[in-house]
C-alpha cells in the first residue's frame, strides 16, 4: 500500500511541477519533477521488492519479462532524458518554445508513456498477481491522465508550435506516416 501512495504522491507533484511551469514559475516547484521521479522510482522498487518476496521465483518468466522491462525501460531513460534537451525541458524557466517533433517524438507525441507502460506491464508479468497488477496498473493510468492533461493544457501553452504537432503527430498510437517520419528524422542525424 506504502508503494501505491508514494507512487501516486509522485504524479501528484508531476502535475504541481507542469501547473507551476505554465502559471507562477516558483523555483521550489521547479524541483517537484525531480522529487516526484524520486518518489515514483522509489515506490517501483518497494513494490519490486514486495513482489520478489510474495512469487513463487519462476526463473524463465522471470527472465523473459524481465528483459522487456529493462528494453522499455532503457527507451523510456532514453526518451525522457537524452532526446530531449535536458536542461531546457527540465531545468529552465518555462517559456514559450518549440515542441521536439523528431526522432522518437515523430513517432507520438508521448512516446515515453508506451515504453513506461511496456515496462510496467513487463514486470508485472515477471512476477503475475493480482496485487501487483493493481500497482502497476494504477500507475500507468496515473501516467495516461498526467500526458493527457499536458496534451490538453500545458504543452498548448508552453510550444508555440504545439497545436501544429498535435494536427501532423498522433497522441499515443503511432500510425505509418508517424512511423515514416520518426526513422527519416533518424537517419538524418
Amino acid at each position: 500500500m506504502q508503494q501505491i501512495i508514494l507512487g501516486s504522491a509522485g504524479f501528484l507533484l508531476y502535475f504541481i511541477y507542469d501547473i507551476n511551469s505554465v502559471r507562477k514559475q516558483n523555483r521550489l516547484l521547479q524541483k517537484f519533477f525531480a522529487a516526484g521521479t524520486i518518489l515514483v522510482v522509489l515506490s517501483l522498487f518497494m513494490e519490486l521488492w514486495f513482489a520478489w518476496g510474495q512469487c513463487s521465483h519462476r526463473i524463465g518468466r522471470m527472465i523473459g519479462f524481465g528483459i522487456g522491462a529493462m528494453c522499455f525501460l532503457a527507451l523510456l531513460i532514453y526518451t525522457l532524458f537524452f532526446a530531449l534537451p535536458f536542461e531546457q525541458t527540465y531545468c529552465e524557466e518555462n517559456r514559450l518554445r518549440a515542441a521536439y517533433t523528431e526522432g522518437v517524438y515523430g513517432l507520438c507525441r508521448h512516446p515515453g508513456v508506451l515504453w513506461f507502460a511496456g515496462a510496467y506491464l513487463c514486470m508485472w508479468g515477471m512476477f503475475g498477481g493480482w496485487k501487483q497488477g493493481i500497482y502497476f496498473l494504477l500507475m500507468i493510468f496515473w501516467n495516461y491522465l498526467y500526458i493527457i492533461f499536458q496534451d490538453l493544457w500545458t504543452f498548448p501553452q508552453t510550444f508555440f508550435n504545439y497545436r501544429e504537432y498535435q494536427k501532423n503527430t498522433p497522441f499515443l498510437i503511432p500510425n505509418k506516416e508517424s512511423i515514416q517520419a520518426c526513422f527519416y528524422s533518424v537517419r538524418k542525424q
